[in-house]
């Protein structure tokens, strides 16, 4: 049976090892909403190929200015933000690694303030009981308002695009976020959307526009270099579902003839409690893609996922933050290093680059 440090090919992505670097929103954006230099170093750090991620999935990355949610996160939708993350795909391909961008639209999880003015877009009219990061810290996301019908059609070609500007930027693939209570899971969820077209009401109508989407990026740049995370079990932010099982069946049956790179699925509470009633055994049957799992592995948890054949690879999040050359320690069992929970968000370098890694205590002991 295959181990968490045994190759693996995602579609047409080659990964040296099945421990995934998760998608982190830093907050470190620069000038224009760009990456930057320290973006670049953050990530080759955590991708060398033994001792790092064998992939990486980046920060989300807003796919239009009114994609945006939180402050200071990087953008791709700009030919400036394109020629930034440049510099990280080729940094990181420099010392081997993989790495896919996380194409997101926010939704109605945002801030007038991020949005020069304007309101939140979402499938519905429909203020979420959450809270988002400005500038003024964390403040109640703003009230939306509803997508017309032809600015629907307007954000699939964004995705499109923006999936076309992935490849042009270097990346290795891109991953739709589809979880979390955004825009995509805005629309699955029936407390999220309440509309009466061909967009709302039966499940059939409710994963339209995530199929939709789905088939803009794929026709761009192919399903083998296509990921998509989801969060099936979990309603984040005030994203409400009574009945997320045969939704999300539905949803991941009609993305299989896609053949996608992978399924990316965030078990239980993003988080948080994994033991949210969902049988996941039943989405992975019928997307017929590499399985992804994500929430809470230990390191025994992730040795016993792959090796059971429970999972092709596993993601993690905070762990790759304090640790950038987390595999190796999972290889060697190895003590990790704290995490600084006050450095998560914004800033410059401490928290996000100064982590050391077991060569470097090793040249200080």
């Amino acid at each position: 049976m295959p181990t968490l440090f045994d190759p693996v090919r995602l579609g047409d992505i080659e990964l040296a090892n099945r421990a995934v670097m998760a998608p982190l929103t830093r907050n470190r954006a620069g000038v224009g909403l760009r990456a930057t230099a320290l973006t670049a170093e953050y990530y080759a750090q955590r991708a060398h190929p033994r001792n790092g991620a064998g992939l990486i999935i980046t920060e989300a990355s807003p796919i239009d200015a009114m994609a945006h949610g939180y402050l200071d996160t990087p953008g791709i939708h700009t030919p400036e933000q394109v020629e930034a993350w440049k510099r990280v795909t080729q940094t990181v391909h420099a010392v081997g690694g993989k790495i896919v961008i996380q194409l997101w639209h926010v939704g109605r999880i945002s801030h007038t303030s991020l949005l020069d003015g304007r309101a939140p877009l979402a499938p519905s009219a429909v203020r979420a009981n959450t809270k988002t990061f400005t500038a003024a810290g964390f403040e109640p996301v703003s009230e939306p308002r509803a997508l017309l019908l032809e600015e629907i059609a307007q954000i699939v070609e964004q995705y499109r695009v923006a999936a076309g500007r992935a490849i042009e930027a270097g990346f290795d693939g891109v991953e739709v976020h589809g979880a979390n209570g955004y825009l995509v899971d805005q629309f699955l969820r029936s407390g999220t959307n309440l509309r009466t077209d061909a967009y709302g009401g039966p499940i059939e109508n409710r994963v339209r526009f995530l199929r939709e989407v789905m088939q803009a990026v794929t026709g761009e740049i192919g399903g083998a270099r296509t990921g998509l995370r989801l969060s099936p079990g979990a309603p984040v932010n005030d994203a409400q579902e009574p009945n997320a099982q045969p939704l999300f069946n539905l949803a991941a049956e009609q993305l299989a003839p896609l053949q996608l790179a992978y399924l990316h699925v965030i078990e239980g509470m993003t988080g948080g409690d994994r033991s949210l009633p969902f049988d996941y055994a039943a989405l992975r049957t019928r997307a017929k893609a590499p399985w992804m799992v994500n929430n809470g592995y230990d390191r025994q948890m992730a040795l016993d996922a792959v090796s059971s054949g429970a999972a092709d690879v596993v993601a993690f999040g905070k762990a790759f933050i304090a640790n950038p050359d987390f595999t190796r320690r999972l290889r060697e069992n190895a003590p990790l290093n704290p995490l600084d929970p006050k450095t998560l968000y914004g800033g410059g370098a401490k928290g996000y680059t100064d982590y050391p890694s077991l060569d470097a205590v090793a040249a200080t002991a």
